[in-house]
């Protein structure tokens, strides 16, 4: 039981922090007016390491953990 509700603490941690990550990020149509190749600038190539980089890497590992917890949670094992 005590197992349960730690768990759902966390699960509840992990959806308000996906939610914000998710509102933090610009949107993908942000860089359709650069057509004409002001894209090919130093944040377009170095996407991995830009704060938008971060932003998607921890948005990745967040909905993995949601969805772990979210079956782990349902399996009514406790």
């Amino acid at each position: 039981m005590v197992l349960r509700t730690i768990l759902t603490v966390v699960f509840i941690i992990i959806c308000i922090a996906l939610t914000l990550i998710v509102l933090m990020q610009e949107g993908k149509s942000a860089g359709l007016g650069a057509v004409a190749g002001a894209a090919e600038t130093y944040w377009g190539k170095n996407k991995g390491r830009s704060m938008e980089g971060h932003l998607v890497r921890i948005t990745k590992i967040l909905a993995v953990l949601f969805l772990l917890l979210a079956v782990v949670l349902n399996l009514n094992v406790f």
